[in-house]
């Protein structure tokens, strides 16, 4: 038997644009092989629906390796822990002499690829850790070699690294034999998820690049924030996934942008790509992210309330607050959430309720399809005032003035609470108490303004450090 070089997929669940599989190929014949675990996932909190498309896209990837001759394997243990003594062993058995993969940034995921390193070296098979499936794999650092802390500097130099740097994208490997009889593979770990909206398919997530960048692109800036329109890309389940390369991504907003005569670098749904490695390098650089803890440490001492009623109401959409509640059911209803109304529903949780932002990061990972724990938990601390360049403290969301400027006709909260469909306009933000009865609609589990004067009294004890006047949104 030939000796191959085996692929190694994890959070690169794609043909398009991938190193590992078109440095591997370009070697001699390749393999692919993905390693579930379960168990370990269950303790990452990730969701059924996350895991249902995870599974529905490698037997997508299955299919289309088998009519390219290339044998793909599936094979499971329970905990990441486990995997270095399960990829030696099978290493051996197909007599691989390489294997290859992309490094990952949280910490559980690089003590895993650390041990399968030592494992497979030791078993004298060669190891190649290909850097991190980023838009800038490269360090982004200050002039004083330290990791960014702040957002808007980290992108310059992100910009200008990107710029400099910038590939083609790696294409498909190419048949390597007759096609094979695909492998029906038996996933017992998958959920149900949202196909209608998020089929498990590169190509259809190609598609939905392509459109999005040649219709959607141009106005991104000026409506992202307004929940009832279609205007984000919606390929965040593929991006936390890994369905499209990072190189694809920059090629297809450099060409478009051309051809609508606009300059890449100032496009607002790239910063928007920054914003994701930035998060994701932070884990990097600073491990207790990964250990559920506060970017800030002084953050940690602030006494979070212990409310299950209100915790429970949030949940479930039952708030008494329109579209906090409009938020959370299209969360339960279809795993994924308007980034605006993200950080709405956070800052909800961790400031006007007082609960540990850490509940409802775990809330977000179990149910979101796109969940994906830098951005998740960088999401989290930015709005709970705990993390890295996170919202000022004294900045708390207020439901009501949200609704009226970003859902100003209440179709998004007619959407999501049907309770209030035929509620005036002028009333469906803060419905009078009479009506909430009529309309059998709860009432509001906090008064805002009193919430928000022990929110900032709250993080002003522990926050001495920061300066600034207060401000309403």
């Amino acid at each position: 038997m030939q000796a191959t070089q085996l692929v190694w997929l994890r959070n690169d669940l794609r043909l398009d644009d991938h190193p590992a599989l078109a440095l591997a190929a370009a070697q001699g014949p390749i393999q692919v092989l993905f390693c579930a675990t379960p168990k370990q996932w269950q303790q990452h909190h990730e969701s059924p629906a996350k895991l249902g498309l995870r599974a529905a896209s490698l037997q997508d990837i299955a299919d289309r390796l088998a009519s390219l001759g290339i044998v793909f394997h599936l094979i499971e243990v329970e905990y990441f822990a486990d995997v270095a003594a399960k990829l030696a062993k099978f290493c051996q058995q197909q007599q691989s002499s390489d294997i290859w993969f992309q490094a990952e940034t949280p910490l559980n995921e690089q003590r895993r690829d650390q041990a399968v390193t030592d494992a497979l070296t030791k078993a004298k098979i060669n190891v190649h850790r290909l850097a991190e499936d980023l838009m800038v794999s490269l360090p982004v650092k200050t002039q004083q070699n330290e990791p960014f802390k702040v957002f808007t500097p980290y992108y310059r130099r992100w910009l200008q690294i990107l710029e400099d740097t910038q590939q083609v994208p790696y294409s498909e490997p190419k048949a390597q034999g007759k096609a094979i009889s695909p492998t029906l593979l038996k996933c017992e770990w998958a959920g149900r998820f949202r196909e209608d909206l998020w089929p498990a398919s590169e190509q259809k997530a190609l598609e939905r690049l392509s459109s999005f960048c040649e219709i959607k692109i141009i106005d991104y800036k000026n409506h992202r924030n307004f929940p009832i329109k279609p205007s984000t890309s919606m390929l965040s389940p593929w991006l936390a996934n890994g369905q499209l390369g990072p190189r694809r991504l920059l090629t297809t907003i450099q060409y478009h942008c051309f051809e609508a005569s606009r300059d890449w670098r100032h496009d607002d749904w790239l910063r928007e790509l920054a914003w994701r490695d930035f998060y994701k390098q932070l884990l990097l650089y600073f491990p207790r992210l990964s250990m559920g803890k506060a970017f800030k440490p002084e953050t940690d001492q602030i006494i979070w309330r212990n409310d299950d009623a209100g915790f429970k109401a949030w949940c479930e959409g039952k708030t008494g607050f329109p579209i906090v509640d409009a938020a959370m059911r299209q969360l339960n209803q279809t795993g994924w959430m308007h980034n605006r109304l993200r950080m709405l529903t956070a800052s909800f949780l961790s400031k006007l309720l007082l609960l540990d932002w850490r509940l409802g990061e775990q809330y977000f990972m179990n149910t979101l399809i796109d969940g994906e724990f830098a951005a998740n938990n960088g999401g989290w601390q930015w709005s709970a005032s705990t993390g890295v360049d996170a919202s000022p403290y004294f900045r708390v969301f207020n439901p009501a003035l949200q609704s009226e400027r970003y859902d100003a006709k209440g179709q998004f909260i007619k959407r999501f609470v049907p309770e209030l469909i035929d509620v005036p306009i002028k009333l469906i933000h803060t419905p009078p108490p009479a009506l909430r009865e009529q309309c059998g609609y709860p009432h509001p589990i906090v008064d805002y303004k009193y919430a928000r004067a022990e929110a900032i009294a709250t993080f002003k004890l522990v926050s001495s450090s920061e300066q600034g006047t207060l401000l309403h949104d």
